[in-house]
């Protein structure tokens, strides 16, 4: 898709969302930019979990799903953190509109691994011309699910944005994180390859959180995605993947 950025987001960031966040967003719009938002919500889902006693555990990053844990994830993301941020956006007088994968089989997806992670899936298609025209005038803000023929899947929201990045062609990819960029020694790496990436890794640098990020970031770069960067601001550079 022409002129399309996604940009994924944390479900907790959506409260803490700054001025030039939306003025960025603006901007790009006004240019002439699609603009697709993701957003997380994993922290609200794992106190949710813990609310109502149910087990939350994760193995390399992502959230291991049983059918509890994908009903309580769907009330999560599509209940609670897409409405927050739709209604910061219309406070911004941005046009938005909500999306999940059940819009017209939107997000179409398959199982990762259902003996190690339950129902956790990856993207595999993207109906783009259901999405198109509504990007040509609006905002999308779509949750990281996915449907197969028969079920719902839980996405890590990372590798979700990445994959609809790859997916739609789209020309840039921000990975927003709460801190400005990879770190190595305190300071930003303003640009990151693969043989970095796995260095810093076996160096316990690179840590279980910013992994998904990273190995996304370079999902969507190999894919032909122009620039991904991630970064806990749109104004700012923060690290490059290259």
């Amino acid at each position: 898709m022409k002129d399309l950025i996604v940009v994924k987001i944390g479900g907790r960031a959506t409260e803490q969302l700054q001025t030039d966040f939306f003025q960025q967003l603006a901007d790009w719009q006004q240019v002439g930019n699609q603009v697709l938002i993701i957003h997380g919500g994993g922290r609200e889902i794992t106190a949710l979990s813990q609310q109502l006693h149910v087990p939350a555990k994760k193995e390399n990053g992502i959230r291991i799903t049983d059918l509890t844990t994908l009903e309580l994830t769907k009330m999560v993301l599509l209940g609670e953190t897409q409405p927050q941020l739709l209604t910061q956006l219309f406070k911004h007088h941005l046009p938005a509109i909500g999306l999940n994968a059940a819009d017209h089989h939107l997000i179409v997806g398959k199982l990762l691994d259902f003996e190690k992670y339950s129902y956790v899936g990856e993207i595999t298609a993207v109906n783009e011309e259901f999405l198109a025209p509504l990007l040509a005038t609006q905002i999308g803000v779509l949750a990281p699910l996915a449907l197969t023929e028969h079920e719902w899947l839980n996405v890590n929201a990372d590798s979700a944005a990445a994959a609809i990045a790859s997916l739609l062609q789209a020309q840039e990819l921000y990975l927003l994180t709460d801190v400005p960029g990879v770190l190595k020694a305190n300071q930003v790496l303003p640009t990151l390859n693969i043989a970095q990436a796995q260095r810093l890794k076996a160096a316990k640098i690179i840590t279980t959180g910013m992994q998904p990020k990273i190995s996304a970031a370079f999902q969507a770069a190999n894919a032909g995605v122009k620039h991904v960067r991630i970064t806990n601001q749109l104004s700012a550079t923060g690290t490059m993947i290259i």
